[in-house]
């Protein structure tokens, strides 16, 4: 249950933009999606359920830490994380995201809260967060979360609990400090910042959408993905491609954390980042 809800912002706050939302098409059932960026991540979809563990996703990190959320959490962790590089923020916005996210919400849309709060970070229409659709919106909301935050004075090198605070004014303001250790292992793996850190074990009984999946994408990436193509090279005709422009190793990182974290919601069997491949059924990237 989230502790408080997000009071008004420091200044009315706007809608933000919807940065880089592109329809895509692609002929047939595409059941491949490939990423090109210092190598490849390629995403294969099954119709078929495995038979796995309880679905969770695992952020493990250099030092050691480890840290896991549900599928739930993990696809609107995913999404936070991808807003989060579209607007160019670094991997520490994250963190304060998901630590307040935590705290608001358990990292879940909620339909309801104190008053009239809602969402992720459970932001009141009546505050002038927006309208309850908006804000139910999570793309939405995360982008009006980072636009508050980056009002904070500061917020690149404060108290992650501080600017937490300083944007959701809760009348509990030290209760966002038990979550931060957890949201940075988190972010680093969801951010890329930490290479093959991220692992989900899912039941991936939905039908492949790969289109979905690349407009889910899209909408929190933004102009990072710039083609969604229909490719010649699986043998059956069902392939496509998802290609990111003048990005990085960590963007793909962090793109391959994003199709794992959807996984079980758009049928992705397996995704490759060069010679690492993680599938549904197994517990980390194997080479």
């Amino acid at each position: 249950m989230p502790i408080d809800s997000a009071a008004a912002p420091a200044r009315a706050l706007a809608a933000a933009p919807r940065r880089g939302r592109r329809r895509i098409a692609v002929a047939g059932a595409a059941v491949v999606l490939a990423a090109v960026v210092a190598g490849m991540i390629r995403l294969l979809w099954s119709d078929t359920p495995a038979q796995l563990p309880e679905p969770r996703c695992q952020a493990v990190i250099e030092d050691g830490s480890t840290a896991s959320i549900d599928i739930e959490q993990s696809e609107n962790a995913s999404l936070i994380a991808g807003v989060a590089a579209q607007r160019g923020l670094i991997p520490r916005a994250v963190s304060i995201a998901l630590a307040t996210a935590f705290q608001e919400s358990k990292i879940r849309n909620l339909d309801y809260g104190d008053l009239d709060s809602l969402g992720l970070f459970q932001q009141r229409p009546s505050a002038g967060w927006g309208t309850p659709e908006e804000i139910l919106d999570p793309y939405y909301s995360t982008n009006m979360f980072y636009d508050a935050m980056e009002r904070v004075d500061g917020w690149q090198s404060a108290d992650i609990g501080d600017v937490a605070q300083e944007v959701q004014r809760s009348a509990f303001p030290d209760a966002y400090d038990q979550h931060i250790a957890r949201a940075r292992i988190l972010a680093s793996a969801l951010s890329g910042e930490t290479p093959a850190a991220w692992s989900c074990v899912v039941h991936s009984a939905a039908t492949a959408d790969p289109v979905g999946l690349a407009e889910a994408a899209k909408q929190a990436y933004g102009s990072e993905i710039t083609a969604f193509e229909s490719t010649p090279a699986d043998p059956d005709g069902k392939a496509a491609k998802l290609q990111f422009d003048g990005t990085t190793e960590q963007a793909a990182w962090s793109a391959a954390a994003f199709a794992q974290s959807w996984a079980a919601a758009k049928g992705v069997q397996s995704v490759q980042v060069g010679d690492r491949l993680w599938t549904a059924a197994a517990d980390g990237y194997a080479p």
